[in-house]
């Protein structure tokens, strides 16, 4: 297997971040959480990286809630902050991981899905009505 060298550094990078506090706030743009880490972006974003680099970072407690549709579920939310940490660190090891998956591994990877995966499924039942 191959060794990846470096990887706390680039998740620790501002650029990555960055792109990560992007990531974790789409379609959430207005919510108090990211609205409140947006005011400071840029100092929220280097006490992150300090935090991690001097492996002071606190994974912060969870906001539970319930959602009604279509039953009752449960959910729980981690902090906007620690949301971009997660997205910085998917953001290094997600390329990684993915070259090592089979084709038809569809859950959670970048051009696949639910939909993906019905399709791929159809065309197989399809060339199997032909034989």
């Amino acid at each position: 297997m191959k060794r990846y060298n470096n990887l706390f550094e680039k998740i620790c990078e501002f650029g990555n971040l960055l792109r990560a506090y992007k990531d974790a706030g789409k379609c959430k743009r207005y919510t108090p959480a990211v609205m409140e880490f947006t005011y400071d972006l840029e100092g929220n974003i280097l006490k992150l990286q300090d935090e991690l680099l001097n492996q002071r970072y606190h994974h912060g407690g969870y906001h539970e809630f319930y959602v009604y549709d279509p039953k009752m579920r449960k959910i729980s939310a981690a902090p906007f902050r620690d949301r971009v940490a997660h997205h910085a660190l998917c953001n290094v090891i997600e390329p990684i991981f993915d070259r090592t998956f089979i084709y038809d591994s569809y859950a959670c990877r970048i051009g696949k899905g639910t939909h993906a995966a019905v399709d791929r499924l159809t065309g197989f039942l399809r060339e199997r009505e032909r034989e």
